[in-house]
């Protein structure tokens, strides 16, 4: 659990947690950075949508080669479905999955599960409430 949460809940553990002076501030994001190497489509869209929804808790400067490498592997997974659907190799089918395992394990690394980003203190998804729903479509009426 990051420290932050730790220091939200009041620190359930009771285990001494660093002073804020103690900790590094990474920098934010205030503009996108380029990729560090050429992406094909699918990797490029990859790359924009993480860089607009997770300014927040991503770093260009120590998240930037994870995001790279995710990119190219989802770049490398489109070329190897197109491989796949012309030899019909079960071996290429293989190494899409291995592909996928690997993408998942590195979004989550990037803070893009719901398991990730509540463990990051960044989001909590939560369903709309009957009380909610009704209070927004009377704002929507009244605007």
């Amino acid at each position: 659990m990051p420290v932050e949460q730790k220091k939200l809940l009041g620190n359930p553990s009771r285990r001494p947690l660093p002073d804020d002076s103690e900790l590094a501030v990474l920098p934010g994001v205030s503009s996108m950075p380029d990729p560090v190497r050429p992406l094909q489509d699918a990797g490029l869209a990859l790359w924009l949508r993480v860089w607009r929804s997770a300014q927040v808790w991503l770093s260009p400067d120590t998240d930037l080669e994870l995001l790279q490498v995710t990119c190219e592997l989802l770049d490398e997974r489109g070329e190897l479905l197109e491989q796949a659907r012309e030899t019909r190799d079960p071996a290429d089918r293989r190494a899409i999955r291995q592909l996928d395992q690997q993408l998942v394990s590195n979004m989550s690394l990037l803070g893009f599960t719901p398991t990730d980003r509540a463990r990051l203190g960044v989001a909590r998804v939560q369903a709309e409430s009957t009380l909610d729903r009704m209070r927004r479509r009377r704002d929507e009426s009244q605007s």
